[in-house]
């Protein structure tokens, strides 16, 4: 007697009969301990941490776009930049050249036309400003975003912070606590409420209003220049401590001249009190892991081939000539014989960097002594 999974693969189709689903659903399996499917969650499961990078592959149609990987940045701005804030890139120092017409920077030229972006960095102008866009600007890595103000309604361009989209507010607060913001406060600073109102992502504060532990970008160093450390992609900085003083009150002043700041190296460095800093890290912070894919692509980046010193002959360079590939039994240098891995120290002992509270760590922590030489 045949049975009945045979008696069902003998009709039309067989097997793909047998794997419709109205015959699985009709001849499932049930079983006494079955039980109900679990009710879904409450509460949203957490999202993934952002210790990894996502990146955009292409299919290999041709050999330049196989090994092309780009962070993705889809809220980028596609049209043109704002032509009042742009000047022209021409002249010798698209070639790594100075005034006089001689190479400065090797490996540089032919690269694509471009116009430099005049970027704010010490932004005066207090008040609220409306974000119009983000925008790629080719001579830096990170973002930059195009602001409004929305008392005068002059632009201008400054460093996009990460997560940072178009329509958002940021303020200035460089020039001081406005009247509207300490009346909402009763009269009374109190340094609590005054940092949950300012302390947000893409403001700009001076170091004494920035709270302990807060992570910031395009830090200054004086008191009234402009931003100098974290400018690039994905940096930051973090302010670790102040000189404050505590009133019979219970405020904090700050009292000190100076704030420290530990860098991305591990180095803290002092600055002053009034200097600038943005809230935040900096935009388009997966720009490291970028794979450009060809070669075509970095000289389009301004960027011409840089040539083994091996590879020359004795004439042009210390390492060229002999027999074969080797430099012979010499410590690596430059084309002009100062050594290659870091030069010549000429700075005193006593003429050390007094900004420079603990420097960063050198040789993976093991720097050699003269006496182990």
């Amino acid at each position: 007697m045949l049975s009945p999974q045979m008696l069902l693969s003998s009709k039309r189709g067989g097997v793909a009969l047998m794997g419709s689903p109205f015959l699985r659903t009709f001849f499932a399996r049930q079983y006494a301990t079955a039980k109900k499917s679990a009710d879904k969650p409450e509460k949203a499961p957490e999202k993934p941490s952002n210790n990894y990078a996502i990146m955009r592959t292409y299919k290999p149609r041709t050999p330049g776009v196989r090994h092309l990987k780009r962070p993705i940045n889809d809220h980028l701005w596609k049209g043109r930049p704002y032509l009042k804030l742009t000047m022209p890139k021409k002249g010798h120092g698209k070639g790594g050249r100075n005034s006089t017409g001689k190479v400065t920077v090797r490996h540089r030229g032919g690269g694509a036309k471009r116009r430099i972006r005049v970027v704010d960095f010490e932004r005066w102008q207090g008040g609220a400003h409306l974000v119009d866009r983000i925008e790629y600007d080719p001579g830096r890595s990170a973002h930059i975003a195009l602001v409004t103000s929305q008392r005068t309604g002059n632009k201008s361009y400054i460093v996009a912070a990460e997560g940072m989209r178009a329509g958002d507010v940021v303020h200035s607060y460089r020039n001081g606590i406005p009247k509207d913001l300490l009346d909402s406060m009763g009269g009374v600073i109190d340094p609590g409420i005054l940092a949950s109102k300012t302390a947000w992502r893409g403001n700009c504060l001076p170091m004494h209003m920035i709270p302990i532990g807060t992570v910031v970008f395009n830090i200054g160093s004086r008191a009234k220049g402009g931003a100098v450390f974290c400018r690039s992609a994905g940096t930051y900085g973090i302010v670790v401590s102040k000189e404050e003083e505590t009133r019979d009150d219970g405020t904090k002043v700050v009292t000190g001249k100076y704030i420290n700041v530990r860098l991305q190296s591990g180095e803290i460095r002092r600055v002053s009190k009034d200097a600038c800093a943005t809230i935040g890290v900096a935009s388009n912070p997966h720009h490291q892991y970028r794979q450009l894919g060809k070669a075509g692509r970095s000289r389009w980046l301004n960027i011409r081939p840089t040539v083994r010193g091996v590879a020359m002959n004795s004439v042009d360079h210390p390492h060229g000539g002999g027999r074969g590939k080797s430099k012979g039994n010499r410590h690596p240098t430059s084309p002009w014989g100062t050594p290659a891995k870091g030069g010549y120290k000429t700075r005193r002992k006593s003429n050390h960097n007094k900004w420079v509270v603990v420097p960063r760590v050198r040789n993976m922590g093991k720097r050699r002594n003269k006496s182990q030489a």
